[in-house]
């Protein structure tokens, strides 16, 4: 089943891919005649395979509005003398979909991108997407304990410059090369947030990605287990599974999952970690552009029914939203926190020829109850929004996070408590 892929991207970039599915393409057979031999050869060739894919695959068959076959006699017609004019001839093919993250990456950005399972990248640790409604690169969120972390880079700030380029009109790929390079090195970014302008520089480093952090604690309630989970990676599914046994094994009386600035992942592991809390329940749902649907459910393989709290905030993106709303329709945790991101499409990361790659959109993903949650984002059911003096102190204090100095995670633990001693009690009255 195509969800079951693990190229399968649910991610507002495709940077956290650690498993790329390889979709091959032949352009011609074993027979081919020396024209068409010289015609796979040529640079010209990538922009043929991008052209392919997406008249293959591309998730709106409308193409935005726009005549796919035009394209492609208007691309393949002209005569490229390197193959960066031909990248930039994606580039701006792709550009017509008006789809960020259907993405071109030219080999280097394509070899940086694939993660191995060691969960080891360089850079700065940020997570970037495009606004929809202002077209401004912005941050999807820090990875935890980056450069960008400790700098105090927070969820939804915009980058205006890098290092001294206006990101007016640049692209994620475009963004992402200026940003990225070798560990020891610097790079300043001009951050808005609110009302306010201001440059930070960050040192580019070697960055362990830890999906899992699990602890288990001694509250009022009894023992708690709670787990923060950054990332859904090739790992994370095994790693939450390791760490909820564990947490029952020390017979905990409940759980906290933190998924604030989870910026998403892979789908299969979105939903391996659904099964571990979901016993007999639709999971998700994704609409390709045919309309078929594809259902993945859970399988009466649950480790435990015992309570549940997930936390979610404006950085919970792409599978952390799979995940979360799975959990909120089937009515099996209370979700707490802000607004949820908004990301309710679906990437398949393909391998080109020549060693470039292209993320492309294949379909729509749904709620359990059917909701679509694109741009609009999941709302919890306890909405705790933090003033900029708490953001302020938890990023200045980033060890307070997730502890009782934390007012989201407070709240948490208050609606934990609660639901132990009164199980049955429905989540909307928890508000």
């Amino acid at each position: 089943m195509l969800m079951a892929k693990r190229g399968i991207v649910l991610s507002t970039t495709a940077a956290l891919v650690a498993a790329v599915a390889v979709v091959g393409f032949q352009l011609a057979n074993p027979n081919v005649n020396s024209s068409a031999a010289a015609f796979r050869n040529s640079p010209k060739e990538v922009v043929d395979e991008v052209w392919q894919i997406i008249d293959r695959e591309y998730v709106d068959g409308t193409f935005n509005k726009v005549d796919w076959q035009q394209s492609r006699r208007k691309y393949i017609g002209r005569d490229y003398a390197s193959q960066a004019e031909a990248y930039r001839a994606v580039r701006e093919m792709l550009k017509t979909l008006d789809d960020p993250y259907t993405r071109f990456m030219d080999p280097e950005q394509f070899k940086s991108m694939q993660i191995d399972t060691s969960g080891e990248l360089t850079g700065v640790g940020i997570q970037l997407g495009m606004d929809d409604a202002t077209k401004k690169l912005t941050v999807v969120s820090p990875i935890e304990d980056s450069p960008a972390s400790k700098a105090g880079i927070l969820p939804k700030d915009v980058i205006v410059k890098i290092a001294g380029k206006s990101t007016e009109g640049m692209d994620i790929n475009q963004a992402v090369a200026l940003i990225r390079g070798p560990a020891g090195s610097k790079v300043m970014l001009t951050i808005r947030r609110g009302d306010r302008t201001f440059d930070v520089e960050l040192a580019r480093a070697k960055i362990e990605l830890h999906a899992v952090k699990s602890e288990v604690r001694n509250e009022g309630v009894g023992k708690v287990g709670y787990i923060r989970l950054t990332q859904f990676n090739a790992n994370a599914a095994a790693d939450m599974r390791k760490a909820v046994q564990g947490q029952l094994d020390k017979n905990v009386s409940g759980f906290i999952l933190d998924l604030r600035s989870n910026p998403g992942g892979l789908l299969y592991s979105s939903a391996e970690i659904a099964r571990m809390f979901l016993d007999n329940a639709t999971i998700v749902s994704t609409v390709d552009r045919k309309g078929e649907n594809e259902r993945l459910t859970a399988n009466r393989q649950a480790l435990t029914d015992k309570p549940l709290v997930v936390l979610v905030d404006g950085g919970s993106a792409s599978a952390s939203e799979i995940l979360s709303g799975a959990l909120q329709d089937n009515k099996r945790a209370v979700l707490v926190g802000t607004k949820t991101f908004g990301k309710g499409l679906v990437q398949q990361v393909h391998s080109l020829g020549d060693g470039s790659g292209l993320a492309v959109t294949i379909a729509k993903y749904y709620t359990p109850k059917g909701t679509d949650i694109n741009r609009a984002g999941i709302k919890p059911d306890v909405v705790v929004e933090l003033t900029e003096a708490q953001k302020e102190q938890l990023t200045k204090n980033r060890d307070s996070i997730g502890t009782i100095a934390d007012p989201q995670y407070a709240k948490a633990l208050e609606v934990l408590t609660t639901r132990v001693k009164n199980p049955r009690m429905p989540s909307a009255s928890l508000n």
